[in-house]
């Protein structure tokens, strides 16, 4: 059976043996530049998608959390991140050191790029993955606080955990866990994370009595197609060439956020009456998250699947989710964590469609191994980084400013006018 090559086995090694010396191909590296730019666009289509989903009072603080962690992680992932997630002499807990300040990488090659092309596509992930987080934790948590947490979470809990799936002496690589683009590594990891950090943060005032509504659904709609457009490079382009693989990443890309739209739209129109754009934004990210692991594993029929099962699984969840007694604001780990779950599930259930992994018990057993450690470890590495934060300084900001909003009193900014502050304010419907 032809095998499609999971992404972790062109990764992370730039020395090859002398008899497959690696060639450097123009056509390649074109396309790994335009799908690092393309990743890249979705942090601030993200900052659409959750600035549009809160109140109008924190529209600027809510943004600015996915716009610093551009910062945040670029400079982290320079320094130490890519040489613990992908430096060659490490073990199978964490990569060497030999490429700390992207160091000993000039003129060489990852695969058929440069190993400098290499480094800022998978850069563009771990910006990605810090702020999926943020989700959970809007309108209260203190803006110093993030920061400070999510450098250490992008160091301590992403890059080992990259280091696990992908590189090629991690110990889930060697025991071959299926993740094509990151549905362990980034969702799993972001969505488990956040539900932590929603948990000790604490709720938002009002919560569960009062309705956040979202106080611009235009920016919802425009984040979610700029996370649509720019998931093509995410998933495409960690084929990190321009072929057959990519061809097929891209293809189910287009096809599980098409039948997890339509899903969500059903079932939110059989149990609220009507459709949504909400929804609509809402269920095509939970297809982009489901197939994301899968993406070139899986057949295009089996896109479908993906694609509803995902969109069933974390509809359910979102209902569901004052069972959890945590105030995830906007749903990061019922959109990210469970579709990344079901994502890597079904990735070793329909791998079988393109004669990829392993039979299919044993590659069910990999999954699930793969799935309990990044929940295991990115919900416990977050406990512990954010009481370590708390010890420095409070994790929210004062209750006087969560109610007229963290916007002026974070950054000295609105995000509108004073009369139009009052799009999105907390409708109360009862109680104390």
């Amino acid at each position: 059976m032809k095998k499609v090559l999971p992404l972790a086995l062109l990764l992370g090694s730039v020395a090859f043996a002398q008899d497959a010396k690696p060639v450097l191909n123009s056509g390649d590296t074109a396309w790994m530049l335009v799908s690092a730019a393309l990743v890249l666009l979705m942090t601030p289509g993200l900052a659409f998608f959750y600035g549009g989903l809160t109140r109008a009072q924190s529209v600027l603080n809510t943004m600015m959390m996915s716009v610093v962690s551009m910062g945040i992680v670029g400079i982290i992932w320079t320094l130490l991140g890519y040489t613990l997630a992908f430096g060659e002499g490490g073990n199978a807990l964490i990569g060497g050191l030999g490429h700390v300040g992207l160091d000993g990488l000039k003129d060489q090659l990852s695969g058929t790029i440069p190993a400098y092309v290499f480094a800022a596509f998978q850069a563009m992930f771990a910006i990605i993955a810090l702020a999926l987080i943020s989700g959970a934790v809007v309108e209260r948590m203190r803006f110093g606080a993030f920061v400070l947490f999510g450098g250490l979470w992008s160091l301590l809990i992403y890059a080992p955990l990259a280091h696990w799936v992908w590189g090629a002496d991690g110990w889930l690589f060697k025991m071959g866990a299926l993740d094509f683009a990151g549905g362990t590594v980034i969702h799993i990891a972001a969505g488990v994370s956040a539900l932590v950090a929603a948990s000790l943060v604490g709720p938002r005032i009002g919560f569960p009595k009062s309705a956040h509504v979202p106080h611009n659904v235009p920016f919802v709609l425009l984040g979610a197609g700029l996370l649509w457009f720019g998931w093509m490079g995410f998933n495409a382009g960690s084929a990190l060439t321009a072929g057959h693989t990519a061809g097929l990443a891209f293809l189910t890309t287009l096809i599980a956020p098409a039948a997890a739209m339509l899903t969500w739209l059903t079932l939110e129109s059989s149990r609220n009456g009507k459709p949504t754009a909400v929804g609509a934004a809402t269920g095509l990210v939970v297809g982009l998250v489901a197939i994301t692991p899968a993406c070139a594993f899986v057949s295009p029929w089996a896109a479908i699947v993906v694609g509803v099962v995902g969109a069933v699984a974390s509809f359910t969840a979102v209902q569901a989710k004052h069972a959890l007694r945590a105030d995830d604001a906007l749903d990061v780990f019922a959109c990210h964590g469970v579709a990344g779950i079901v994502g890597a599930l079904l990735t070793g259930a329909l791998a079988w469609t393109t004669g990829s992994g392993k039979p299919f018990g044993e590659q069910m057993l990999v999954q699930i191994i793969g799935v309990l450690a990044s929940v295991v470890f990115t919900g416990l590495g977050s406990f512990v980084l954010l009481k370590l934060v708390g010890l420095l300084m409070p994790l929210r900001i004062p209750a006087s400013q969560e109610i007229s909003g963290i916007d002026v009193s974070a950054h000295s900014e609105q995000g509108y006018s004073e009369s139009e502050t009052g799009l999105g304010a907390p409708v109360f419907v009862g109680g104390d």
